[in-house]
Order: structure tokens, then C-alpha cells, then sequence
């Protein structure tokens, strides 16, 4: 059984990225339900990523969304997020709002919105340079509705060509995250539907271009931590962006829908050792709530990656690996299964203590005042960004 300080030692080097998204009004094609104390710009959504890691002490970097946090001085937004005690983490850029990608950005027939959408990300690099971001994340809305809309091979060739002028602008310390997902909002097809398609382009592209992977962006019953698994060993597992989903929507709490597949896929990050800091793979969080309070279930979301990494790091390896060479399906099995079944909140209490905060943060969060203060001071919070 693994030694319960090394345990906490590694738990302690986790890092949970917060989207800056996640903090504003949000909702579906139906409803907007607005709330309280909601940001009024990209400021004060730095200032909740930073209000979710006072109290986890471990998501130190938010993710921002340009243009819905689009500033006249993005030196300025480092150095308040700097004061704040958090850092800008990836960069995602908008190409699926704009009135020119109705047929698409990047695999759009027209030069000129490709030349557009394009651009814009270059523009998302200049951001990185001055915010000191390391990754590009990015995700394409581009796909078809209907057959014979467009030449799918066309298509596949356009992504290559304008995925190339992004990747040569990436600088020595930058990455490109390319993430997938199997539907919506196109129908019929959609130009990055999945891990190998993106696995493939970034084969193409070279090493600093590598896989997001998106929990809540798959099939029923897709394998996700074969997935991880496979591109983990490859050397292509860039980061994740952590959700959940029942049926097709992807905004609920990281964990909510499944928490032992989010344990199974954390179990191969640890085989794999992807929780190492050099490994280079981010743990993103992806959720925009929209009836549950913003702040609490961004706190209950790095505690539910917090509980699976846990469990993870207590599975018994060596009684692993001696009952998969003797072929001992059911003690294998057992293996993962006693590990899924360990309390491990104790230990994530004590760790919380030996860090110098409190062991339980939601309860902690409501002490503190801090949604009625927020509630008082904020008027008029802002949409996360989708015209909500």
C-alpha cells in the first residue's frame, strides 16, 4: 500500500486550472438563469479563480477566453492576477460566435474567413507572450449539417493549413492543445470529432502541438482512459479539460455523472506518471454552472479531481502487477475497486491542515462572507460570453 505522506507529498504538487468562463452567467439554447455577485469583467473573474484557490490552495492559474475577456492591457490582467495570487493559464480563442463562421472558421470555404479566424489566433498568441501563457487551447465549432455541404477531404486540408500558421507562431515554451469532440453543434459531421483526428493533426503539426482531451466530449460508453492511456504513452497527452455529462451537454461538475471513471482515468495518469510536474500534462477544469452557485461548485469541482487523484495514488501497484502476470482477473480487478472504495477525505482534510487552510473548503466558503460580500458590491455581473 503506497506510504500515506508520498501520498500527500504528490497531492500537495497538484495544480487545477480554473476557467474564467465559468464565473459569469451562463446557460443553455433555452435559458439564462442570472445570479448575484456575478463578475463584471475579466478582472473579477480573475479575482473568484482566485477566491477558488484561497481556499483549495491548488488552482493557481485561470483560464482565459478571448474576446469574453478581451482588456485594453493584458499586462496589466497578469499583473492583477499575479496580486491576486494566481497566474493566466491556457488561452482559448472564440472562432464560433462571429456572424463569418457560420460555415465554419478554420475549414471554412472562404480564404478570407479562414485569413480571419486565423488571425485571431495569432492574436491569442500575442496575449500569451505578454501574459507569460503557455497553451493554446483550442477547440473548433467547424462541421457539417448536412451531406454534400462541403468536401470533407477539402476540409481536413484547410484545418492542416491553418493549424500550420498557428503552430509556426507558437514561441519556444508555447503549445498548442487540440481538443475534439464528436458532436454539436454540426449534425452530420463535425472536422474534429475525435482523439485520433486530433492525435493526427498534431502528429503533423510536431511536438508542441498535443491532445486535450475533454471528458464530457465522447460517445456513451467510449473508453476515456484508454484514450489517456494510449496518448499518455505517446508523448501526446497535452492536458484535460475536466466536466461531466449524463447525456449530451457537458457542463456539470467534473465527476457528477461517473466519479469511477474520473477515478479510472486518474489511475492511468498515475500509472503513466503524468501527475509529475515535468510531464507537461494540464488538468483544466471546463464548466460553465448555471443554477448552482458559481464559486462553490468550482471549489466542489477541484475537490471531486482532488478525491479521484487520491484514490488513484492508493492504488496497491505492486498487487496490481503481480495479480495481472498471474492472470488473477478478479484480484485485479479488486485492486482498483478497494482503492475507488477508501474514504479519502480524511486524508484531503489533513492535507488542507499541513497547508495551512481549512480541511473542509465549501463549509469554509460560506463562513467566510464572501457571496453576500460580492453580492452587495457587484451589480449588473456579466455573461460568460455566448450573448447570454
Amino acid at each position: 500500500m503506497p506510504d500515506r505522506s508520498a501520498v500527500k507529498g504528490v497531492l500537495r504538487t497538484q495544480h487545477i486550472e480554473t476557467p474564467s468562463w465559468a464565473f459569469g452567467n451562463s446557460g443553455t439554447r433555452f435559458k439564462v438563469f442570472a445570479q448575484e455577485g456575478i463578475p463584471r469583467d475579466a478582472f473579477e473573474k480573475i479575482d473568484d479563480a482566485a477566491t477558488v484557490h484561497r481556499f483549495t490552495g491548488v488552482a493557481p492559474s485561470v483560464a482565459v477566453h478571448i474576446p469574453w475577456d478581451a482588456v485594453s492591457d493584458y499586462a496589466e490582467l497578469a499583473q492583477h492576477a499575479k496580486n491576486a495570487g494566481v497566474t493566466i493559464g491556457a488561452v482559448n480563442p472564440n472562432v464560433f460566435q462571429d456572424d463569418d463562421y457560420r460555415l465554419g472558421s478554420l475549414c471554412n470555404p472562404d480564404p478570407a474567413v479562414r485569413r480571419k479566424a486565423v488571425g485571431h489566433f495569432l492574436e491569442c498568441i500575442d496575449i500569451m507572450d505578454v501574459t507569460g501563457s503557455r497553451d493554446l487551447s483550442v477547440w473548433l465549432a467547424d462541421g457539417l449539417n448536412y451531406p454534400g455541404q462541403d468536401s470533407i477531404s477539402a476540409r481536413q486540408e484547410r484545418l492542416e493549413e491553418s493549424l500550420r500558421v498557428v503552430y509556426d507562431r507558437l514561441g519556444e515554451q508555447q503549445r498548442m492543445l487540440l481538443e475534439y469532440k464528436f458532436f454539436e453543434p454540426a449534425f452530420y459531421a463535425t472536422d474534429v470529432p475525435d482523439w485520433g483526428t486530433s492525435y493526427a493533426h498534431c502528429l503533423e503539426l510536431g511536438p508542441k502541438a498535443q491532445v486535450l482531451v475533454d471528458t464530457g466530449h465522447h460517445a456513451p460508453g467510449t473508453n476515456i482512459e484508454f484514450i489517456v492511456a494510449l496518448l499518455r504513452r505517446k508523448g501526446r497527452l497535452g492536458g484535460f479539460h475536466f466536466n461531466s455529462r449524463f447525456y449530451a451537454d457537458d457542463d456539470l461538475m467534473v465527476g457528477a455523472a461517473d466519479p469511477y471513471q474520473l477515478f479510472r482515468i486518474m489511475s492511468e495518469i498515475v500509472f503513466g506518471g503524468g501527475l509529475d510536474p515535468n510531464s507537461g500534462v494540464a488538468f483544466m477544469l471546463d464548466q460553465c454552472h448555471n443554477i448552482e452557485p458559481k464559486i462553490p461548485a468550482l471549489i466542489r469541482s477541484v475537490m471531486n479531481v482532488q478525491e479521484a487523484t487520491a484514490k488513484a495514488l492508493l492504488v496497491d501497484t505492486d498487487a496490481l502487477r503481480t495479480a495481472q502476470q498471474a492472470g488473477d482477473v478478479l484480484d485485479a480487478n479488486a485492486v482498483l475497486v478497494d482503492a475507488f472504495a477508501t474514504d479519502v477525505r480524511p486524508l484531503l482534510a489533513e492535507l488542507r491542515e499541513d497547508m495551512g487552510l481549512d480541511p473542509d473548503p465549501i463549509a469554509a466558503y460560506h463562513r467566510s462572507g464572501h457571496a453576500a460580500k460580492i453580492r452587495a458590491e457587484r451589480v449588473g455581473g456579466a455573461a460568460a460570453g455566448w450573448g447570454a
